[in-house]
């Protein structure tokens, strides 16, 4: 049995890189359809697999042998994003992931914090670390740069570690090189925040695909169709994923998800009741903090946000 790592997804085909460095195009066994997967991909990039190559089963463009994968290896971690198949809880946008970075931008397109917190919180549940990426910032004027370091204050506080980059003047990617050696990173954000220039810049080898931003819409066209996996030539790998419009936890106890707020997680326990859910209860340490400007109020509707199904406390 031949072992590998799901480096390319296209929803039918995957491309899977061997322990002798061969990549193989793999189909999967089709019982994994009717396994009681909640999503609607089976297999996501970053998968470790076993498959069995077929000599035999040819594919026709290239007359090349093809693989069909019969088990997937247990996921250390991995993050989804919504599912617009209702039947379906979500879709897997990576898996075994060593840490996260979420592209932001003030503008051209705007990132909200709603968006930026839902990210984190998701990230912080399936125990990914994650940096933030304030990019573009040699577009924005004096109100957009003190609204920048403002937002860098915030989650630098929380404990997330944060770097300004541009990629027109190279500012911070040196840095950014350097904390992505010998990991595997995903780069995730809205479409148009530089993703994928980002990545070219580091990595010139690469040249994905990027279309400039619209400036009548100030949002993104989406280049990225299918998320892929590639290795760098300074050591590890990079995972390019699709722009996303929304990003959500799933399966998730209301009760838990302020453990998944760094700043709300460390006052739990000084709450008058155990299972506080920091929205109407009395002796509430959460409220207190927000009250005192010690957990900041954008943060503390996001977490409305995750904990109301109606969302009417989003921002």
């Amino acid at each position: 049995m031949n072992k590998g790592i799901v480096i390319r997804s296209t929803g039918s085909w995957y491309s899977v890189k061997t322990e002798a460095g061969q990549v193989i195009d793999c189909k999967i066994k089709g019982n994994f359809r009717i396994k009681d997967i909640k999503s609607t991909n089976p297999i996501a990039v970053g998968d470790h697999v076993e498959f069995r190559l077929d000599e035999q089963d040819m594919e026709k463009t290239t007359n090349k042998a093809v693989g069909l994968i019969t088990e997937i290896c247990d996921r250390k971690n991995y993050i989804v994003r919504k599912s617009p198949n209702l039947s379906k809880q979500s879709h897997i946008i990576a898996a075994n992931i060593d840490q996260a970075f979420l592209v932001v931008t003030i503008n051209f397109p705007v990132t909200t914090t709603t968006f930026i917190d839902r990210f984190l919180a998701s990230a912080e549940a399936y125990r990914i670390p994650c940096t933030l990426i304030f990019n573009k910032i040699d577009r924005y004027n004096k109100d957009q740069l003190t609204q920048l370091d403002n937002l860098i204050e915030l989650y630098s506080s929380v404990g997330y570690r944060c770097l300004k980059t541009s990629t027109k003047k190279n500012i911070g990617l040196d840095i950014l090189k350097k904390w992505m050696t010998g990991n595997i990173n995903v780069f995730s954000g809205h479409s148009g925040v530089g993703k994928s220039t980002i990545i070219n810049k580091i990595e010139p080898t690469l040249n994905l695909k990027t279309k400039e931003i619209s400036e009548y819409h100030l949002s993104g066209q989406h280049t990225t169709t299918f998320s892929e996996m590639f290795e760098l030539d300074f050591g590890g790998y990079i995972i390019d994923t699709p722009g996303i419009k929304g990003f959500g936890m799933l399966d998730m106890d209301k009760y838990e998800i302020g453990h998944y707020f760094p700043e709300i997680f460390k006052r739990l326990e000084k709450c008058q009741y155990n299972n506080c859910t920091h929205t109407h209860e009395p002796g509430c340490e959460v409220k207190k903090a927000v009250v005192e400007s010690e957990i900041a109020e954008s943060r503390y509707y996001s977490y409305l946000g995750l904990l109301e199904s109606d969302q009417k406390y989003r921002n």
